[in-house]
């Protein structure tokens, strides 16, 4: 498959300096100019800011307020399903994981063992298990909440690349979601284990979890991992579990006959935080 110009650039660009540096801006309280980049950013991607809980632009000191902001009150309701989408974005992939290989675009896929940094044990789990990716666009809320009730027995952070996540790239870099950094949630249930992992991207300045805060900066060589099976961290389906700065992936995985994914979730479908993901 021949490469865009836009994804041989990425290969070249120093994408971790550059995430290091838009993070800073992002943080950064610089008053009007601030308030000018957020209405440019409101413009170009198309944000309904109508449904913000604050939709005044001089209410945000900072960019990551901004882009981290959260929603009207009854703006995305939790459906009664037993599963749920956990973001607003665009499904990617969507089905059953076939020996152990999930689908990335088409003539690209990644094994289960790679995405979970090679945890033999974790990745029995979801031997034929299913998979549900989800693809946050710049433009989306980037607050990620609970598929389902769960409670958290691990967590691993993964370092990695820092490619962008978009359906492009993907189309374009073998094993992508596997191979940038990411956050592996691991969480017990009355359905069995199932992970939340949250994708990093180019330009994704923090990754942030409820129970813990900012998981990424800084950003670690090598996996580290946190234990939680003796303590009592629940959470419910559609509870606010985690953030991401600027558009990424999430993914979910979920054991062998967990889900009965509803007939219209499928590839390049528009999806809301709380709708119905399962019957």
């Amino acid at each position: 498959m021949q490469i865009s110009a836009a994804v041989a650039l990425q290969y070249l660009l120093p994408k971790r300096l550059l995430t290091l540096l838009a993070g800073k801006v992002a943080n950064c309280r610089g008053g009007a100019v601030t308030h000018a980049l957020i209405r440019r950013f409101v413009r170009h991607y198309e944000v309904d800011m109508s449904e913000a809980a604050a939709p005044s632009i001089e209410s945000y000191a900072t960019f990551n307020d901004f882009f981290t902001r959260g929603l009207r009150e009854g703006t995305r309701p939790v459906e009664a399903a037993t599963f749920v989408s956990p973001v607003d974005g665009c499904i990617s992939e969507v089905g059953t994981i076939e020996q152990y290989r999930i689908v990335q675009a088409k003539g690209h896929s990644y094994t289960v063992h790679a995405l979970l940094a090679g945890d033999d044990r974790l990745s029995q789990n979801f031997h034929q298990g299913q998979v549900a990716a989800i693809y946050l666009a710049p433009k989306d809320y980037h607050r990620v909440h609970m598929p389902c009730d769960g409670r958290l027995v691990r967590m691993i952070y993964v370092p990695g690349d820092l490619f962008s996540v978009n359906p492009e790239t993907a189309q374009r870099v073998p094993g992508l979601f596997a191979r940038n950094e990411r956050v592996i949630c691991v969480f017990e249930s009355g359905h069995g284990t199932f992970a939340v992992v949250l994708v990093g991207a180019t330009i994704v300045g923090s990754m942030s979890v409820v129970w813990h805060g900012v998981v990424c900066p800084p950003r670690a060589r090598k996996v580290r991992e946190w234990h939680y099976g003796d303590q009592s961290v629940v959470l419910r389906k559609g509870q606010e579990m985690g953030r991401f700065l600027l558009g990424s992936t999430v993914i979910l995985l979920f054991p062998e006959k967990t889900l009965n994914i509803l007939a219209h979730w499928g590839p390049e479908k528009s999806v809301r935080m709380g709708e119905a993901m399962s019957l």
